[in-house]
């Protein structure tokens, strides 16, 4: 990546993922549970976002993959963008 190009990323705080969040993933956490672990968040508090139950949220967030409209719903509860969950 030139110089210039990796200055543009950095300053474009909003496209990278937290350390953080890629350790927990590589550790064997899904995505969605890292980015929730992350910003601090309990499955309580995503599940009331979201508008279901705990257990609910809890087998969301333990797939591997979402359909695209659970991802979307997930990451406006999360506050990020549905692509940084491509991780």
């Amino acid at each position: 990546m030139p110089y210039t190009e990796y200055l543009d990323t950095y300053r474009d705080a909003r496209r990278l993922v937290p350390h953080a969040v890629v350790k927990r993933v590589v550790g064997g956490a899904t995505p969605v549970r890292a980015w929730r672990e992350h910003l601090g968040l309990t499955q309580a508090v995503m599940a009331e976002r979201l508008g279901i139950s705990q257990s609910a949220y809890a087998q969301q967030e333990g797939r591997a993959t979402l359909r695209k409209a659970s991802r979307e719903k997930v990451a406006a509860a999360l506050g990020i963008r549905q692509d940084l969950l491509d991780i």
